[in-house]
């Protein structure tokens, strides 16, 4: 088995080149008053068309695509070094790629690694003995009914807590069931799980009804959910049940058994997220009948593990969930998805390997440099604002000087002792992986939090702000060119990186973020007139956003995206004030570089980390599911914004307005 090609006659390879800003992805015919986006990244955007095996091609898929490259070399090389067995990180990766790329055995078994799971929902007779199959199938990763995971408990911060929330759908968002424009969408779906069924040897009218039925249910849980804008709301979002009342509530689905299977004992409560929909689980588990909760749970098992099974049943999936639902046009190459895989199942034990390679303690110190800045610059804006009165100033000032930083990779890599990991068995790598994970979510509820932890592997190209932490959090991944660039001029650092880290300060601050405290405790802590305040500059927002028409007849959702968009208009303006701070520091880094201004040039190294192009099925289902806008208005409404937009782009005219929206925002 070649598992690793030689990289310079490789033209999967050889045709990624790592990103940079340049000047000559801009379009200068376009105006950028009207539209930065174009001005920016035009050339670029009309030369780069998507690559068939993705949905959409932009900055953060072009750095994707390269830190894969690196990834690649790590697993290729554990894969074939005899040494790599001595070291438990690069065992587990090899091992894991080994199994993954072993395409022979993985066609020859075909639907062998799920026979055991179908086996046991075929001899379910009753309701009861379905019930006790949920959490057997949820610690093989097959989230039926609904979602579990323990995470730090909002409203006390020093511990976890386990979360229940909604879930068991099989399309993006509840909307795909409902709203009209997806009418088409579902008949496609019915007609893929016929098809699926059919594979695994159903014969034909019974597939047909079994697709009727798993589409009938998870329609009806759908219709039980809530909408995505909804599920932003943290005070709405956050129940505590006492054990014992859950386990009088939720009788039928026997919740208190479940939470003993999956391993979470000696606790007095849990956070159920959206109550009204376990009780409508409850309702449905009393009188929906067996065969049709059967062919739900066969139908879950199936898609479970279907893009990790053979190329039949493979290419069926995708080509609803990728060429279908998002318009991609051809699936990745298997080298590709074996390392999502890993990085999904046992990230930090890639990451780790990653960053050894990687990213090195001076880029580690100049992104702190750049946190530091845009911390200060923010403090600074909250000292001055002229809204808020001066007890909720001093709790936000005092939060922001609380918040945790985390750049690069864990100070210690997650243990995976006890974690089995063949080079001949994917399927089986992946189920025990998925018990390993929820296993130690569930052991941890009701413990002291581990301040330690990241939710996100160290080679991830994005960043998180978590509000329950209040920390901020940059993997080594997002790190690189063309975000942050240890040989370029700063101006385009902070342009680019440092408006990605004054989005996620911002994140503490915004409609979801501003309920935490200082210690991530999700208290009042506003005073009444302040709230007001903030909730009518938020509004201004979600109507701002909410009036652009991306497709005919088709708007942001304003009040889904809205933190999103408080973050970016909050996290340019921080940057640039964060930018002027160096310049008082390091006055030489004020430079006009290929004729263009330093003002300028932030502004453009903003636009250039947004500039994606994507098809119409994958927007469609973004402006459904997705709480950022797209691209283009993440990079056009938060830069007119700006007072120092006019700065660097002057109007013709002093009564000159910048595109065609007025300013606004909260920060």
């Amino acid at each position: 088995m070649n598992l690793d090609r030689q990289e310079n006659n490789d033209p999967e390879i050889t045709s990624n080149r790592q990103p940079r800003f340049s000047t000559a992805y801009m379009d200068l015919s376009t105006d950028p008053r009207t539209d930065l986006y174009r001005y920016a990244s035009g050339k670029w955007l009309d030369s780069n068309p998507i690559p068939s095996d993705k949905a959409e091609w932009g900055s953060f898929y072009e750095l994707f695509e390269w830190n894969r490259v690196v990834l690649r070399g790590i697993a290729a090389e554990c894969a074939s070094d005899t040494n790599a067995q001595k070291d438990p990180y690069k065992r587990l990766v090899g091992d894991f790629y080994k199994s993954a790329m072993d395409e022979k055995t993985i066609n020859e078994i075909r639907f062998a690694p799920i026979e055991d799971l179908w086996g046991l929902i075929s001899h379910a007779e009753s309701i009861q003995y379905l019930v006790k199959l949920i959490p057997r199938l949820h610690k093989e990763g097959i989230p039926v009914f609904f979602d579990v995971g323990s995470s730090v408990d909002e409203k006390n911060s020093s511990i976890y807590a386990l979360y229940l929330e909604q879930g068991g759908l099989s399309l993006p968002d509840r909307d795909y069931y409902i709203q009209e424009s997806f009418a088409e969408m579902r008949k496609e779906f019915r007609a893929h799980m016929e098809r699926m069924f059919i594979l695994k040897g159903i014969p034909q009218d019974k597939a047909k009804e079994w697709a009727a039925s798993v589409f009938e249910l998870e329609t009806s849980i759908a219709n039980a959910s809530r909408s995505a804008a909804d599920l932003r709301d943290v005070e709405k979002n956050y129940n505590r049940i006492e054990i014992g009342t859950l386990a009088k509530r939720f009788t039928s689905m026997g919740l208190n058994d479940y939470l003993d299977e999956i391993g979470v004992r000696g606790v007095e409560y849990a956070v159920i997220r959206q109550p009204e929909v376990f009780d409508y689980l409850e309702k449905l588990f009393k009188e929906t009948d067996v065969e049709k909760m059967r062919a739900y749970l066969y139908w879950h098992v199936l898609l479970g593990y279907a893009g990790s099974m053979h190329d039949e049943v493979f290419n069926e999936v995708f080509d609803f969930f990728g060429r279908k639902l998002t318009g991609q046009q051809g699936p990745e190459p298997r080298w590709k998805r074996a390392l999502r895989s890993i990085d999904s199942h046992i990230g930090e034990a890639l990451g780790k390997l990653y960053v050894e390679r990687q990213f090195g303690e001076a880029a580690h110190a100049k992104s702190l440099e750049l946190v530091h800045d845009l911390i200060d610059a923010f403090r600074e804006k909250l000292e001055a604002s002229d809204w808020m009165s001066n007890e909720t100033r001093a709790m936000a000032v005092g939060k922001l000087d609380a918040m945790n930083i985390k750049i690069g990779y864990p100070d210690k890599f997650r243990d995976y002792s006890g974690l089995e990991v063949s080079p001949s068995d994917y399927v089986g790598n992946i189920r025990r992986s998925n018990e390993f994970e929820l296993r130690r979510q569930a052991t941890r509820v009701g413990k002291p939090v581990d301040r330690t932890e990241w939710n996100m592997t160290p080679p991830t190209v994005n960043a998180y702000y978590a509000p329950e932490m209040n920390e901020i959090v940059f993997p080594a991944g997002i790190l690189q060119p063309p975000f942050f660039d240890a040989g370029i001029d700063a101006t385009v650092n902070y342009g680019a990186i440092g408006t990605v880290i004054g989005h996620e300060i911002t994140h503490g601050f915004d409609d979801q973020g501003r309920h935490y405290d200082s210690k991530g405790n999700m208290i009042d802590w506003w005073t009444e007139d302040d709230v007001k305040k903030f909730n009518e500059k938020a509004e201004a927002v979600v109507k701002l956003y909410g009036s652009q028409e991306v497709l005919p007849s088709t708007f942001i959702n304003g009040k889904l995206t809205l933190g999103e968009n408080i973050a970016d208009l909050g996290g340019v303006g921080i940057a640039y004030a964060a930018l002027q701070k160096l310049y008082s520091r390091r006055p030489e880094e004020r430079k006009t570089i290929d004729g263009l201004t330093p003002d300028q040039r932030f502004f453009i190294a903003y636009a250039q980390i947004w500039k994606t192009n994507i098809r119409e099925e994958a927007l469609r289902m973004r402006l459904t599911v997705d709480p950022h806008s797209p691209e283009k208005y993440r990079v056009n409404i938060p830069s007119i914004n700006q007072p120092a937009f006019d700065k660097a782009f002057p109007p013709a005219t002093p009564q000159m307005k910048s595109g065609s929206v007025e300013r606004t925002g909260v920060w």
